[in-house]
């Protein structure tokens, strides 16, 4: 008798195709509705309920009040971790949409994952801030650097409240369509609302696309742009 967690519940509850889309939609970070969901699912009003009653028990996705409405959202960043991991794996071995839509160049540019940046400019942000030794390397991973914290102070980045916080500061996370890895942890969280907070890009109304006004596009590849 094996001990130990069951990983295949998990993983057969992400599997079924419907589920699979709500937890894609809720990877845009924002909370949704069972209604809004089902749209997203391509299922019924009346389907989606036993769905995200099964992903609520599972500790996937957790339901918020509010007035008449419920709104669901991902129970927390770890999911989002798995899910943009299982993502990258579904991209490298060939496991595609047959269909990438109308969207897909400004998803693979500019995208929020959960509530940090990815696609080609969240890698190049990334990349970015290890020329600028921005990271040390640690035994658990990565670690802010003395240059770090100087660059969040100039930035206008309050580190002391993401320090004060649980999640870890810096994790790299593997982008599915660079196939490379983008910043992830509080500090990549903060940075995308830090880019949002400057006027440098917004996050669309549906979907996960980010999208750059060409005066922030300028001043974000000025500062982390290739050389």
């Amino acid at each position: 008798m094996r001990i130990g967690p069951d990983i295949s519940r998990v993983a057969s509850l992400i599997g079924d195709p419907a589920r699979a889309n709500i937890l894609e939609a809720l990877m845009a970070g924002k909370a949704l509705t069972s209604s809004e969901l089902a749209v997203e699912a391509g299922i019924t009003a009346a389907t989606v309920s036993s769905h995200l009653g099964k992903l609520q028990e599972a500790g996937l996705i957790a339901v918020q009040a509010q007035g008449r409405h419920r709104y669901w959202r991902l129970a927390h960043h770890e999911v989002a971790e798995m899910l943009e991991a299982l993502t990258g794996i579904a991209a490298r071995t060939g496991h595609l949409r047959t269909r990438t839509g109308p969207k897909e160049p400004a998803l693979r540019k500019a995208r929020i994952c959960y509530d940090h940046l990815a696609g080609d400019y969240g890698v190049l942000l990334y990349e970015a801030l290890k020329k600028r030794k921005v990271f040390t390397a640690a035994e658990d991973g990565l670690q802010l650097s003395k240059a770090g914290s100087r660059f969040c102070d100039e930035f206008g980045i309050d580190l002391v409240a993401l320090e004060q916080s649980r999640r870890p500061l810096c994790r790299d996370c593997l982008d599915w369509s660079v196939r490379k890895s983008h910043l992830a942890g509080s500090l990549g969280a903060a940075l995308l609302t830090r880019i949002q907070a400057l006027g440098w890009a917004r996050r669309e109304k549906a979907g996960r696309v980010i999208a750059f006004t060409p005066p922030g596009e300028r001043a974000f590849l000025k500062m982390f742009g290739a050389n």
